[in-house]
């Protein structure tokens, strides 16, 4: 049984389209979307564990540049 989770991504540039296609490039990112609203993106990830979660979004997420803050979502079912 995989984990599921939604991260909410706040960004402090104009480039959208690249953030957007930078976060769709990591593995286990199933969709990211441009969103209105207190959050710019949010992106769904799809993986074994709540680590890898962890990872993507600490060694993924944020570090691309133009990210200022994400808040990690586990879906409980």
């Amino acid at each position: 049984m995989g984990v599921t989770a939604y991260i909410l991504v706040k960004s402090n540039t104009s480039e959208a389209d690249r953030v957007k296609n930078e976060i769709e490039t990591l593995d286990g990112v199933t969709q990211a979307n441009i969103v209105a609203g207190d959050v710019d993106f949010i992106a769904k990830v799809a993986v074994e564990t709540p680590g890898a979660v962890k990872d993507i979004v600490a060694s993924g997420i944020q570090t691309i540049s133009g990210v200022e803050n994400t808040q990690t979502y586990i879906a409980m079912g």
